[in-house]
């Protein structure tokens, strides 16, 4: 009889590290560029737009010997019934014989491996020696990108954080950076300047990286905002109609995506697709590629890069495998026969 491993979120967080998600995520990344791994097409319903929908994500690594999904449920009315709004489960099975594997609590997966992948853009494309980093967005998966951008970037001097529709939440979240930081990473950096920003096209001409993770469905930054060799890593848009960055930006940087036909229907790039602004072939890469050495990355210290990650769950699938692993060894979870 098999057996099936479940993990909560707080066994997941007793299981891996950003700096292993980070290097799980890399990997993926270049498995998927040389066909080792391979992304499934997402399945996706509004029960009522904008307030309610779902997806399902899936994929397969060879690597690992794995396969499985990722199904995420938002429900924006949660919160008056005192429920999150948004829930996840990750599937992992076995590629070999089809037998589950276990389920993971997809929060804190999602959180680590969005935030690795966010930064792992920036590593492959910004300026080596950047200095600054501007995270506009200040919810929960701004923390995550704050911190693995810490962790690949020894040079940052200055971390801004901007809310554009709440600076308070900025205010906020740069005043307890430091602290969340140390507590649920083990990150100290003390040489760093956390500070939150009202004028977001002033913060955008001074940051060397930006990274955006919102909810927008228009641009929040604006073409003339964006200086040359500015990297920026496009996290919020993962669903048809979602757009944090003006078109005009990626019409004239260097393009990379997660993966770009998921990215064309349901990323950064979609609406910009779809309006002219410009065109597929305009993508000059995935990330895996620039990672295995395929396609060049940043040509010059004034090129405009753009990583659009409209997210893929071989990243879930990668992080959730090494937490069953660990939570094997450890003896966390609940098992329960198959």
């Amino acid at each position: 009889m098999s057996e099936i491993r479940v993990l909560s979120g707080k066994d997941v967080a007793s299981c891996l590290s950003m700096s292993e998600v980070i290097e799980a995520v890399e990997s993926t990344y270049k498995q998927k560029a040389t066909g080792v791994a391979e992304a499934w097409p997402m399945v996706y319903h509004a029960f009522e737009p904008g307030v309610a929908d779902m997806d399902i994500k899936s994929g397969v690594l060879g690597d690992a010997g794995v396969f499985g999904h990722k199904t995420v449920a938002w429900f924006s009315e949660n919160p008056k019934r005192g429920l999150p709004d948004l829930f996840g489960l990750i599937v992992v099975m076995s590629a070999e014989t089809g037998e589950p594997v276990g389920v993971v609590d997809g929060a804190g997966i999602t959180g680590l491996r969005t935030g690795a992948a966010g930064a792992l853009g920036a590593k492959a494309l910004a300026n080596p020696k950047s200095e600054s980093l501007l995270m506009v967005g200040a919810g929960h998966q701004a923390l995550f990108q704050i911190a693995a951008t810490l962790l690949l970037f020894d040079g940052l001097k200055v971390v801004r954080v901007a809310n554009p529709h709440n600076p308070d939440r900025a205010r906020d979240l740069a005043t307890l950076l430091p602290q969340k930081l140390s507590e649920q990473f083990g990150i100290e950096r003390s040489s760093v300047r956390f500070e939150a920003v009202g004028d977001l096209s002033q913060a955008v001409a001074d940051s060397d990286i930006i990274i955006t993770a919102t909810m927008a469905t228009s641009p929040l930054i604006e073409n003339a905002w964006v200086r040359p060799g500015t990297h920026i890593s496009c996290m919020g848009a993962d669903m048809p109609g979602k757009q944090e960055i003006d078109p005009a930006i990626i019409a004239r940087a260097r393009l990379f995506t997660d993966d770009t036909a998921n990215c064309a229907g349901n990323g950064e790039i979609e609406l910009g697709l779809a309006a002219g602004a410009f065109g597929i072939g305009h993508v000059a890469g995935e990330l895996g590629e620039v990672l295995v050495g395929k396609v060049p990355g940043r040509v010059t210290p004034d090129d405009i890069t753009v990583f659009d990650s409209a997210g893929t769950a071989l990243l879930d699938i990668a992080a959730a495998k090494i937490a069953l692993d660990r939570a094997t060894t450890l003896g966390l979870g609940t098992v329960a026969p198959f």
